[in-house]
This record gives C-alpha cells, sequence and structure tokens, in this order.
C-alpha cells in the first residue's frame, strides 16, 4: 500500500519544559499528513469543503508512542488510507525522526473520519475523491 511523505522540523512551541514533543502535537502532524496526502492527489483540503461541502471530522483518533521526539528534530509523516466505505474514511500515519543513517520510529497513529456537509449531516464521499484514493490502496 503506497504512502505519502511529508517532513517538518520539530518547533519549540511544540515542546514541553523537558525539551520533548507534547503528546497532542503528533494528531496536529497527523492532520500535516493528511492535508498533504489530498493535494498529493491533486486536491485542496478547503476547496473539497467550499466547492463540494465535503468535510471530513475526526470522529476517533488513536497513536501509539514508540519514542521521544525533540527541538529541531526533522520529523516524517508517511500518511495511508488503511480503510475507505462510502461515509468513512481511515487513516494511518508513521512519524520517524531523520538521521543521517536512516530513521527512527517515533510513534504510529490512525484517525477515522466521517464524511459530512456544512450542517454535520452524514453524506457519502463524493466519487471523484473516492476514485483518486481507491488508486493508492492496491
Amino acid at each position: 500500500m503506497p504512502t505519502f511523505r511529508t517532513t517538518l522540523r520539530v518547533r519549540y512551541a511544540e515542546t514541553d519544559q523537558m525539551g520533548v514533543v507534547y503528546y497532542a502535537n503528533y494528531f496536529v502532524w497527523c492532520e500535516i499528513g493528511r492535508v498533504e496526502f489530498f493535494r498529493e492527489l491533486g486536491y485542496d483540503y478547503k476547496q473539497m469543503e467550499i466547492a463540494d461541502d465535503c468535510h471530513l471530522p475526526v470522529v476517533e483518533a488513536s497513536c501509539r508512542y514508540r519514542s521521544p521526539a525533540r527541538y529541531d528534530d526533522e520529523v516524517v509523516i508517511e500518511t495511508r488510507v488503511t480503510a475507505l466505505r462510502s461515509h468513512v474514511i481511515k487513516f494511518g500515519y508513521r512519524l520517524a525522526r531523520l538521521h543521517a543513517d536512516g530513521e527512527q520510529l517515533l510513534a504510529e497513529a490512525e484517525t477515522v473520519h466521517v464524511s459530512v456537509d456544512k450542517n454535520m449531516r452524514k453524506r457519502s464521499l463524493p466519487e471523484k475523491y473516492t476514485t483518486a484514493i481507491r488508486a493508492t490502496m492496491s
């Protein structure tokens, strides 16, 4: 299953007093991965909401932390879709610290989203998105 990669550098504001990334920031990084996933497919998350009245709120999130990230680390976020139904999409993430000699696993996460309209009524994910997403799942 193909994954989409994006990188970021840990900012000081993302860390606690001990210089370790605050746990909730991993979910912010997952959002970055999702937005970039759609961008790689040729879609803009904002335009999905405006043009197609398609919103993807998180209804479930989990993260298994393996090693702490610290200020100024370069982090790679790997994003993939692990399940897709007409109203539900599940993303899987792998977050790792980049080193000159490879990567160190920081965390593995998962988010589940329901496709809704602007009034929060469940709706099917538009076909153009499901077609593009399914192509990444083969």
